[in-house]
């Protein structure tokens, strides 16, 4: 089993660039970062973590940029996003983001995306909230179609472009992993279906452990081949014995996600959660 380190990254935190140095020099395999472009000061949508949001969800950085300066200071970990809004981004500007960010990091590359909670910012990017899981489905097949070829051409209900031109194209052929979160059973279905991997959240819904068998059977049922959609928990527990459960159960990745914090007190946090994976 893989460990990941996630953050909010944000103009007072440790620097995308030193956390991505000590993630890759403490031995963890990737480094997340998440999205949101703001949070509506209305604040109608509850978020589904608890009653309180935190600042940092209206505070993050941009992933792609974030990302992109940790990929110029590392060498060997995984750079991935946990997770992408796709339904608050242009799909051809997107396709380029992802094959550009795939390209300087020498194909180290993780997408993952998601449809997001949160109603009044996708509706301030003219997303309909009711519709966003077909919007992020056609979004992602019109990315595809663009990496894929020379000359693209996409003709969805939500979304339409005529033949185009777009590079660069990834490095990862066909494309980066298309990692996709959302609660088991909806964000599993829709893992299968287009994605290469599923991420749910740890701690919320059904334990990782009674949901894998259940999600490799719907996975076979659907024809795909279980080892092909492999398993991601994300914000995952730092519980020595429960990460056992998971490594033994054959979840493929776990995640930590970290407090938004100052380079020393991050750091100290970054080696807590080494201990705990050594374990």
């Amino acid at each position: 089993m893989k460990f990941g380190i996630a953050m909010f990254p944000t103009d007072y935190s440790i620097t995308p660039s030193e956390l991505g140095r000590a993630v890759e020099d403490r031995g963890f395999e990737s480094l997340w970062f998440p999205e949101h472009t703001h949070i509506p000061t209305s604040r109608k949508s509850p978020w589904p973590g608890g009653p309180n949001l935190p600042d940092v969800y209206k505070q993050t950085l941009d992933p792609f940029m974030a990302l992109t300066a940790a990929a110029v200071a590392t060498k060997t970990i995984t750079l991935a996003t946990g997770i992408c809004l796709v339904v608050e981004r242009d799909p051809i500007h997107l396709a380029k983001n992802v094959a550009t960010i795939d390209c300087l990091s020498g194909g180290r590359f993780i997408f993952g995306v998601g449809g997001g909670w949160n109603a009044e910012e996708m509706a301030n990017h003219g997303t309909a909230f009711k519709t966003r899981f077909s919007l992020m489905k056609e979004r992602i097949e019109a990315m595809k179609v663009i990496w894929a070829n020379d000359v693209a051409e996409y003709h969805g209900e939500l979304v339409s472009f005529d033949s185009l031109w777009a590079w660069p194209k990834p490095v990862q052929k066909p494309h980066p992993p298309i990692l996709v979160g959302g609660e088991f059973p909806h964000g599993a279905k829709r893992a299968i279906a287009y994605g290469n991997g599923w991420m749910p959240i740890g701690g919320r819904g059904l334990d990782a452990m009674d949901i894998l068998p259940r999600f490799r059977q719907m996975a076979a049922e659907a024809g795909r081949n279980p080892d092909d959609v492999p398993m991601t928990v994300f914000a995952a527990p730092q519980d020595a014995e429960r990460l056992k459960r998971y490594r033994d159960a054959g979840v493929d990745r776990a995640v930590f996600m970290l407090a938004t914090k100052g380079r020393d007190e991050a750091l100290k946090d970054l080696d807590a959660a080494v201990a705990v994976a050594r374990q």
